[in-house]
């Protein structure tokens, strides 16, 4: 790593180990979408199956549109399996997926690039079907974890994470009153985005759609995983790519749920930042 890269690889490093927000404080680091002009409209490719989970992202868009700075258009539908499992980026869109990506004891993976000027470039929300028996018959659940990645591709951190309930699906509460967004959540996102940039790093145009990359969802060069497989099974769950650092552990107790947060870095000079929602210890076996 080059002396004049690493300063900045150190203060992005440094933004994610401290992006455990308190309760009246909920970004996630500074991360945000780059635009000159609020509100602006962010793409989303639809990559999930029809039903339990569709019903979930049409809701939680719909809810999230509620923010006077940030709207949601889904531009383009792609949910064969081959296209669910990879769940390809799209540079300038945010990719919502669900698929069986394995017993790597994850629920809910957001994944976000962000560049040199801690800017997000592109995000996907993928949502685990590996863990289907704590998902059935349990819609809540299924509304607050699509909810919850959604909010983190935006820039949002967790309004709480011992269990408790703000009634947001930005919690990690069981409660029924935790699946869709807050009040608060809108105000937080007028905060991250109450002021404009001098570029943009949202696509305005179609570009969406298809499958490609790799399973582990990670740069080109970096990523190892193949299909079915854990990318780091000694290090980090499947989905993250070898070479991660995790700069977050809440492990989750009593039936509540946990999280993670990795980075990597990339070859423009800003981070892959990976947070990761952990299944509860006593669901993490059938």
């Amino acid at each position: 790593m080059s002396r004049t890269y690493f300063p900045v690889f150190a203060a992005l490093l440094l933004s994610a180990t401290l992006a455990v927000p308190a309760a009246a404080e909920h970004s996630w680091g500074d991360y945000h979408w780059a635009r000159q002009a609020t509100p602006f409209t962010l793409l989303v490719v639809d990559s999930v199956t029809e039903g339990a989970w569709q019903d979930a992202l049409n809701e939680s868009l719909s809810r999230w549109n509620g923010s006077f700075k940030l709207y949601n258009s889904v531009d383009s539908y792609a949910d064969n399996s081959k296209t669910r499992k990879r769940c390809k980026m799209v540079q300038g869109q945010m990719r919502v997926c669900n698929a069986k990506y394995g017993q790597g004891g994850w629920l809910g993976m957001a994944t976000i690039n962000i560049d040199a000027n801690g800017h997000i470039t592109q995000g996907t929300a993928k949502m685990n079907d590996s863990y289907d028996w704590y998902f059935a018959d349990n819609q809540k659940e299924v509304n607050h974890v699509t909810c919850q990645e959604i909010g983190h591709v935006y820039g949002l951190g967790h309004t709480s994470t011992d269990g408790s309930s703000q009634d947001s699906c930005m919690d990690y509460s069981t409660s029924t009153d935790s699946q869709w967004p807050n009040t608060h959540d809108y105000v937080q996102l007028d905060e991250i985005y109450g002021n404009t940039d001098s570029y943009d790093t949202y696509a305005t145009a179609s570009g969406g759609g298809g499958g490609g990359g790799g399973a582990c969802n990670a740069p080109a060069g970096k990523g190892k995983g193949r299909p079915g497989k854990e990318c780091n099974k000694d290090e980090a769950p499947d989905g993250v790519p070898p070479g991660a650092v995790r700069v977050h552990y809440n492990p989750g107790r009593d039936g509540n749920l946990g999280h993670a947060d990795y980075v990597l870095a990339d070859d423009e000079g800003g981070l892959w930042v990976f947070h990761v929602t952990l299944v509860p210890e006593d669901a993490r076996r059938r």
